[in-house]
């Protein structure tokens, strides 16, 4: 190769690579404290005022008051918030980043037909950057709607740092049965996309699992049901995408290789046989009724009931959806009574990631929850959903440094949770007061 040649390369080499790490947050220092003016933990029913966050290589290994780890400063870089509440990062575990918006059927279609995998997956990296700024540094990415893995490389970009964005526990491509899914009324002489990945009898199951795991699957997603109707004795019912023998093998499967299963299942039917086989957690659940929670209570199995994304398409989608807002208000409600554990779930990408995700905190007060029962719902026990409760949902000894901040008192008006004002996840600062 010629010399200019060359050194032409090797410039080009040197640009790209001080573009890229300009573009990446900085490194977190390795010992950091936090002056909290209050702080909600995630885990006490009640704030703590004037503390302090003592962070090592991106984990908290000190919380108490701040006259005592005051002391311990050293040579940790102090981050004031006096002014301040400080939270552990928000935690959602229902969200679609390759998703952008899906009111109506015909938004679905223009997406998974006329974008292709590389420019839906920017658009997911924006997505995640924004659920960041907006103080979500967890997310379970409950499938790519045709975007086959995606989400697996988004969640090791974020990992590495080549580009802002929560962690990631991803679903990859989620699975439903011949005909059961979008898209769909298209020619039988086209040869059109799934948005998910069609399997059909127990064989093709138990493969179609392996292959998601072998590629990066944390969760096993299955469609178990689809058209919603109400039925005479009031209850929302759904007509269901596989038999039992078929939906056993999705969690069976999952089970043995480590993996955990959810079910979408909105109407009674699903949810029933969801439940029957042992899925760990319910999406959507609007049919949900007083029997299904109950032994949802029982099998110690978590609902993600997406509150804000229904009455966001319910008028754009027509039909039964609208009804489904009052349904799920009612079933919150009852839910709540009966102990059913309540992870947050929203899911974005269902509606634009221009909506913000912490509106779903302020439909769950308005059913029943009170703030700091809404805040653990996106911390501790979204955490516990995902099995990462020594890791995340709480401002505590051993867990990754993500916390976040904002100037109200979130016990007091739930909306400021909308306003977070500085983020940090592993200890290193992603969004700051002055940005």
């Amino acid at each position: 190769m010629p010399v200019r040649r060359i050194a032409h390369c090797t410039a080009l080499f040197l640009v790209t690579a001080v573009a890229l790490s300009a573009q990446a947050p900085a490194a977190a220092p390795v010992r950091v404290l936090v002056h909290a003016g209050r702080l909600i933990d995630g885990i006490a029913d009640q704030p703590r005022q004037d503390q302090g966050i003592l962070i090592e290589n991106g984990r908290i290994v000190a919380v108490g008051p701040w006259k005592d780890l005051s002391a311990r400063q050293g040579d940790a870089r102090l981050i004031d918030l006096t002014g301040m509440t400080v939270l552990p990062g928000l935690i959602d575990a229902h969200t679609h980043l390759l998703l952008q918006g899906d009111i109506t059927q015909e938004e679905y279609d223009e997406q998974v037909l006329k974008e292709s995998i590389p420019y839906r997956t920017l658009r997911g990296a924006a997505a995640g950057r924004t659920a960041l700024m907006n103080g979500f540094t967890t997310l379970r990415d409950l499938e790519t709607e045709g975007a086959m893995y995606a989400d697996v490389d988004l969640k090791r970009a974020f990992a590495r740092s080549i580009l802002p964005g929560p962690r990631l526990f991803v679903a990859t491509r989620a699975f439903s049965a011949t005909g059961m899914y979008p898209l769909s009324g298209y020619s039988w002489e086209l040869t059109v996309p799934s948005g998910v990945q069609i399997v059909d009898g127990p064989e093709e199951i138990r493969k179609g699992v392996r292959e998601q795991v072998k590629f990066g699957a944390d969760w096993i997603k299955v469609y178990v049901d689809r058209r919603y109707y109400l039925a005479e004795d009031g209850r929302l019912r759904s007509r269901l995408n596989f038999t039992d023998e078929e939906l056993k093998v999705f969690v069976d499967e999952a089970h043995r290789l480590g993996k955990q299963a959810a079910a979408h299942a909105i109407g009674w039917d699903g949810i029933d046989a969801a439940l029957r086989v042992g899925f760990n957690s319910i999406e959507h659940g609007g049919g949900l009724t007083p029997d299904l929670m109950d032994r949802m209570v029982k099998q110690n199995v978590y609902w993600c009931p997406t509150i804000f994304v229904v009455a966001y398409v319910a008028e754009g989608r027509g039909g039964i959806w609208p009804r489904m807002v009052e349904i799920e208000r009612k079933a919150f409600g009852e839910a709540l009574k009966r102990g059913v554990k309540i992870a947050y779930g929203t899911d974005a990408g269902g509606d634009g990631w221009t909506e913000h995700q912490a509106q779903e905190l302020d439909y769950m007060v308005r059913y029943g929850m009170t703030p700091m029962q809404a805040i653990k719902s996106a911390t501790a026990t979204a955490a516990e959903l995902l099995g990462e409760s020594a890791n995340l949902g709480a401002a505590a000894p051993g867990r990754w440094a993500d916390l976040i901040a904002v100037r109200e008192d979130p016990l007091q008006d739930i909306k400021a949770l909308q306003r977070v004002t500085w983020v940090m996840k592993g200890g290193a600062e992603v969004k700051r007061i002055e940005d």
